[in-house]
């Protein structure tokens, strides 16, 4: 069986109906058409710059009989359109229909769709959103690729070169070619569906959220081929979403190698951490956890806590930061080798101090993704997705309830929330102590909590004296834990470290005893009543 289609060779075209909303390239285009004698048929807005153009054009309503109504939601939806595009040219039952209505085959479609996207980018209001959905366009794109074997679809500016080339030499347009065409048409329709039902979704969750939709359309757009996935033997892409939020997909990469699967994946865990905070915050990422995190005053002293925190597994590590970066925070990052550096921009001077890093990828977002922001997480399984909200749970400290008869300083509850922000992007079982808003200790992806604590204490101390300190910075510091401690153990062993105060979800049938072992070291302790697990 032939993967082509029907296989029907070339095809001539004869006659094209062009409606685009996106104009590029349009007149260039449809230019070369006249120029091969082929007729156009068009719509409104598009009809209107074609003759601006100097070029012969058909009003689709000669064809249909029927004028434009609706403010133009009614144009192209017509039998003498659509029996046209969809009509099988080895059907003489099909032919004989064109013949008995008077209808003149379509060899050619060129559409794009209303810019939905953008309208509800914009911040549109609900009713411009809706006029903003496309209703005949969709429908000619689908009849034109449905009949691919007769009918070239091109919905894409990019490829008018090569259909123009095609046609110039042939005449005629080559069977793989048109189901090419067809195929990117049913992705864009499919991908322009996706976008107007995850809005309607949006729209009901924030009226009704028991009513929302619970299908999972997936519909991303691949943006890159990457090399390999997590190893080598592992393909992989990335893909784009329609959302347009601050991220590494939709990064400006100044400069460096192409990004890898785990660059990808590793930036995003970074990004992610520092845009929790409002002050001047580097993120050191090795394997999607953070090996040093400060929140400063300025970005380059952050910086220099963040690589002191644990500067054996900063080397080769992923950098983000929250700030703008000038010469002086450019010079100090580039100091060690670095795989990637993400910011939301740089300054000429910091550029020019990067460039002479060539191996650095330097990603640049334009501003900081908000934390807050709703979205979905999906995760494959066998069979099928696992699909969540975003954590984008935000605390004060009028969120906090202080369970211990010690109370925390103000500089403790301002380390307690960074150590919680932290926490929220450490993988589970997570342990974080902080101190004057600088990481001393991450315990990551334990099975136990207890080793967690152990773990985050243990690399305090190779830092201490990697550093030559006298003492390692988990003494007076806080501790953060993802969830709670389900024993007083975990608890007993940060104590040990030398942690003055705790931040924990509280929840345990142990809370009593855990809070008894935090009054008996003379130390306090707030339950948030929130998990952050992250596996």
């Amino acid at each position: 069986m032939s993967s082509i289609g029907f296989d029907t060779g070339p095809q001539q075209v004869r006659t094209a109906l062009l409606s685009v909303s996106d104009k590029t390239g349009l007149i260039a285009f449809a230019t070369r058409l006249t120029t091969l004698d082929i007729q156009l048929l068009s719509t409104g807005g598009t009809a209107a710059a074609l003759r601006q153009a100097g070029l012969d054009v058909i009003d689709v309503s000669q064809v249909t009989g029927f004028p434009e109504i609706m403010d133009g939601r009614v144009k192209t939806l017509h039998p003498h359109i659509h029996g046209g595009i969809l009509a099988r040219r080895d059907k003489s039952e099909h032919l004989d229909a064109l013949n008995k209505h008077d209808i003149a085959p379509v060899d050619m479609i060129v559409a794009n769709l209303y810019p939905f996207a953008q309208t509800v980018a914009a911040g549109a209001d609900f009713e411009t959103c809706i006029e903003n959905i496309d209703i005949g366009g969709p429908a000619m794109i689908r009849a034109g690729a449905k009949n691919h074997s007769y009918v070239s679809v091109v919905t894409d500016p990019a490829d008018y070169h090569a259909v123009a080339l095609a046609l110039e030499a042939d005449g005629a347009v080559d069977a793989e070619t048109r189901q090419r065409l067809a195929q990117k048409a049913f992705q864009q329709t499919a991908a322009y569906d996706q976008m107007i039902a995850d809005w309607l979704t949006q729209q009901t969750q924030k009226t009704k959220p028991e009513q929302a939709e619970h299908r999972l359309n997936l519909s991303a757009q691949k943006t890159l081929d990457l090399r390999y996935g997590e190893n080598p033997h592992q393909t992989a892409g990335l893909y784009a979403s329609h959302a347009r939020e601050p991220s590494v997909v939709h990064a400006r990469q100044i400069q460096g190698k192409a990004l890898s699967y785990n660059n990808i994946n590793d930036t995003d865990a970074a990004l992610r951490l520092v845009s929790e905070f409002s002050e001047p915050a580097i993120a050191i990422i090795k394997h999607a956890n953070p090996c040093g995190v400060a929140v400063t005053d300025t970005l380059t002293a952050a910086w220099e806590q963040a690589l002191a925190a644990d500067p054996v597994s900063a080397f080769g590590g992923i950098v983000a930061c929250n700030r703008k970066l000038d010469q002086i925070s450019a010079t100090a990052i580039s100091s060690i080798f670095t795989e990637v550096l993400i910011a939301p921009d740089a300054n000429t001077d910091a550029l020019s101090v990067l460039a002479a890093k060539t191996n650095l990828r330097v990603l640049l977002t334009g501003q900081m993704p908000d934390p807050a922001a709703e979205g979905l997480q999906v995760k494959s399984v066998l069979g099928g997705y696992l699909v969540q909200s975003r954590d984008n749970g935000q605390l004060t400290n009028a969120d906090l309830t202080i369970v211990t008869k010690i109370k925390p300083t103000d500089g403790q509850l301002k380390d307690m929330l960074t150590a919680w922000k932290i926490a929220k992007h450490v993988k589970s079982n997570a342990i974080v102590y902080v101190k004057d808003g600088v990481s001393a200790g991450i315990g990551a992806g334990q099975m136990s909590r207890v080793d967690s604590c152990y773990l985050a204490a243990q690399k305090a101390n190779q830092m201490a004296k990697h550093h030559g300190w006298d003492n390692p910075r988990t003494k007076g510091s806080v501790v953060a834990s993802d969830a709670f401690f389900p024993f007083a153990d975990g608890l007993e062993v940060a104590i040990e470290a030398g942690a003055v105060a705790v931040i924990q979800p509280g929840g345990s049938m142990r809370d009593e005893e855990v809070i008894a072992a935090a009054d008996k070291a003379g130390i306090a302790m707030a339950f948030t009543g929130m998990r952050h697990f992250n596996h």
